[in-house]
């Protein structure tokens, strides 16, 4: 069922975006040749306990971590730990917060180091995508709107969009109704002020399909391509979406 967030509602999930918006920026400085992925997961935590927020991830259905961090061909869900970022190397970051019952979701991919141009395009064209796709989220158009969106611009320049993995409505839940597909599907649910959305859009260089890592939870590009990964959570609220982190 898709859920109407209140004007009060909204105020809490704009306060948490903002918070983790700013636990974002300081995991994006960190993001370096060197760094432990363990040590990204050490930062979540400890940013979010002294922001007053509770990691989103963490323990949700068994996912051990308070983040994902998921690094060159792994599109998502990757688990810190003691994989150490090397030059080059394109990091996407997961992040999700809850405050007063109400949770946000975001992501970036970052480069360590200098990265080759086609990393360079690759993170590019998937921020340039959720844009794409934002710009289509406004009240009285249809979640299909925002997914052609991001297919067309993401297939324009030569990439795909991953299909197994969705946006998703975000709230009181941090996976609730509609799921918002990255490519063309019909026309799904019709947008109303009060929706709540994470749209984000995983985009390879190579071929769209996926793979299972063997603990389960870090989905891998199939033919070993790079994957970038870009998340909003916003708000419909007319003719314009909110961003709330």
């Amino acid at each position: 069922m898709v859920i109407i967030k209140s004007d009060e509602e909204i105020a809490i999930m704009r306060k948490c975006g903002k918070i983790l918006a700013a636990i974002l920026d300081r995991l994006r400085a960190e993001v370096r040749p060197g760094i432990k992925t363990a040590q990204l997961d050490i930062i979540m935590a400890e940013e979010s306990k002294k922001r007053g927020v509770i990691p989103s991830f963490k323990n949700y259905r068994g996912f051990p971590a308070n983040l994902c961090v998921s690094v060159n061909d792994e599109i998502v869900h990757g688990i810190p730990g003691e994989r150490i970022v090397q030059e080059g190397d394109i990091v996407s970051l997961d992040v999700g917060a809850r405050l007063n019952g109400f949770h946000t979701d975001a992501a970036i991919t970052v480069g360590a180091g200098r990265i080759s141009k086609e990393a360079e395009d690759l993170i590019a064209v998937t921020e340039g995508s959720l844009e794409s796709g934002i710009a289509q989220a406004i009240s009285g158009a249809w979640v299909g709107d925002i997914s052609s969106a991001i297919q067309r611009y993401v297939e324009s320049k030569r990439f795909s969009v991953v299909r197994e993995y969705t946006g998703h409505g975000v709230g009181r839940d941090l996976h609730e109704e509609p799921q918002i597909p990255n490519f063309v599907f019909g026309k799904g649910s019709l947008l109303r002020k009060g929706m709540t959305l994470a749209i984000e859009p995983m985009v390879n260089a190579g071929d769209w399909h996926t793979k299972l890592a063997a603990n389960q939870w870090t989905v891998l590009t199939a033919d070993g391509s790079l994957s970038a990964h870009f998340e909003h959570t916003i708000a419909i609220a007319g003719n314009e979406a909110e961003i709330l982190v």
